[in-house]
């Protein structure tokens, strides 16, 4: 089970968390789901990585940027339970790439999210997933990530 122990020992500490950037919460409980709303690859000192994938940056760049993503939603998953360790499974997630029409290894960027959660939550890390290409994400940022987590009852 994830706690801050295990994210010290992947060399990880949890993020500021940004304020939503429209009429929304950055996340909802309903029952035992924790439903996190889409986050982007923002830094700790709230700089954001920006551009389109397949031309601005790099599919290893973008899986980077998925990966801090996933570090903000952990964040953001902090705030919504006393400790990670109530987390029974990561459900789901949908990630959107910041791409151009012909780039085609959405689900390679979006890897750096899913691998993060594996690393952190170990077999109850692994989910289902969408990982989709947009022409487009809020403040051109290179991609954006929502979750749903399961806890303990």
């Amino acid at each position: 089970m994830p706690n801050p122990a295990r994210l010290e020992a992947l060399g990880l500490q949890l993020l500021p968390i940004a304020p939503p950037i429209g009429n929304f919460r950055n996340f909802i409980r309903a029952g035992s789901l924790v439903f996190v709303s889409g986050q982007g690859p923002r830094e700790a000192d709230g700089a954001l990585h920006r551009g389109k994938v397949g031309v601005d940056v790099s599919t290893a760049q973008a899986y980077e940027h998925a990966k801090l993503t996933g570090l903000n939603i952990l964040s953001v998953l902090a705030g919504a339970v006393d400790d990670l360790g109530e987390v029974k499974q990561v459900v789901k997630l949908l990630g959107l790439v910041n791409a151009t029409d012909d780039f085609a290894s959405h689900p390679e960027v979006i890897n750096g999210c899913s691998d993060l959660f594996t690393e952190v939550f170990g077999e109850i890390g692994q989910h289902a997933r969408s990982a989709i290409g947009v022409s487009s994400l809020p403040n051109n940022i290179t991609v954006e990530i929502e979750a749903i987590f399961e806890l303990h009852a």
